[in-house]
């Protein structure tokens, strides 16, 4: 394992952070049929059993019948589902370029036959009546609407119309009194240390250049660092040695996609309720690692005593944070906070692309 790691400093900040580049990762359009996921696999094998169980109550005399019948007709439905998956996220980007009421057409099309082909593994076992091939077409035409319905809802709430309200929340907590704290570090700084003051000034320039661009859908990991290595930068000058910051970075998950301006509210947080009301300060710490080929992001600070006047956070970045994950990356990403060794611990979860 490689792991860099950095005492944050002003200069070093500046010097060791790349370039910003706010339109990398420019939003692509997000794809209705990308069943491919294990959330969306899960989530349609949970929703058609649920039915099927529902259904398998109608003349059941007692609980084992019940399930004597469910396990009957998952027999057949549950092959049937799994096919139409395969088939709509093999065909995914062949259905994208129909219209809605065609990609409905096609999915239900598509559920019909999944629903004869779930009739047939029951007729191999001798309990599919002839009436039940109609029935079975209908009803898989109906619960393919139902899960087109909710893909199309799913492709919708990802795409970065319906998120720009999300990042504008986020943009918005680079708080009016941070800007004027940091113009009154630099006018302090003008006479007495001028480079240190254009370092700063710079390092605020990018910052706010990368919270105020273009909303996009996803950058990476290295993007990210590199704007909370500006903020912290600026945060330093003010807290001098009461902030004390560590980064432990491996290059090899640098690429890891997340969704844009995703780190500096965490880091925003556990300066504010974990550095400044204490009047020794503390360390933070920001870790990225490989591990089982996924990316781990970890944002570990101290505490103060609980004798010091730590200011109740409401929970919003958390929530926002969990929430853009979710839609970015569904089941594949995990993230959490919670108290650790003493401390505050934030950890990310984040899949790696496979690249050529």
């Amino acid at each position: 394992m490689q792991n860099m790691q950095i005492l944050s400093t002003p200069a070093a900040s500046a010097e060791s952070s790349p370039a910003l580049a706010p339109t990398a990762g420019a939003a692509q359009r997000v794809l209705v049929f990308d069943a491919c996921h294990v959330g969306v696999v899960l989530r349609a094998v949970l929703f058609v059993q649920s039915v099927v169980a529902t259904a398998a109550l109608f003349g059941a005399q007692n609980a084992l019948e019940w399930l004597s019948r469910m396990a009957l007709v998952t027999s057949g439905t549950l092959p049937g589902t799994l096919l139409w998956l395969v088939i709509a996220c093999g065909l995914k980007r062949a259905l994208q370029r129909l219209p809605v009421a065609a990609q409905y057409t096609a999915g239900m099309a598509l559920g019909a036959l999944c629903g004869l082909y779930a009739c047939a593994m029951l007729w191999l076992v001798g309990d599919a009546p002839a009436s039940f091939w109609l029935a079975s077409a209908v009803s898989g035409a109906l619960l393919a609407a139902l899960l087109v319905t909710a893909l199309q809802l799913r492709a919708r709430a990802r795409t970065p119309a319906a998120t720009t309200a999300r990042l504008a929340e986020l943009q918005s907590r680079i708080r009016p009194h941070f800007l004027f704290n940091t113009l009154n570090s630099a006018i302090a700084l003008v006479r007495a240390e001028p480079a240190r003051a254009e370092a700063l000034l710079e390092d605020l320039s990018d910052l706010f250049r990368g919270a105020l661009a273009e909303p996009h859908a996803s950058t990476t990991l290295d993007e990210e660092i590199a704007l909370a290595q500006r903020y912290l930068a600026i945060e330093q000058v003010r807290f001098g040695t009461r902030l004390r910051a560590e980064w432990q970075l491996e290059p090899a998950v640098g690429g890891a996609r997340l969704p844009p301006l995703l780190l500096q509210p965490l880091v925003e947080n556990a300066i504010r309720h974990g550095i400044e009301p204490c009047t020794e300060g503390g360390t933070l710490t920001l870790r990225t690692r490989l591990l089982r080929g996924r990316a781990e992001i970890t944002i570990t600070n101290s505490l103060p005593p609980s004798s010091a006047a730590a200011k109740p956070g409401h929970g919003m970045a958390l929530r926002n944070v969990r929430e853009r994950l979710s839609l970015l990356h569904d089941l594949q990403a995990e993230f959490s906070a919670r108290s650790h060794q003493g401390g505050w611990r934030v950890r990310i979860i984040l899949p790696l692309e496979k690249t050529a």
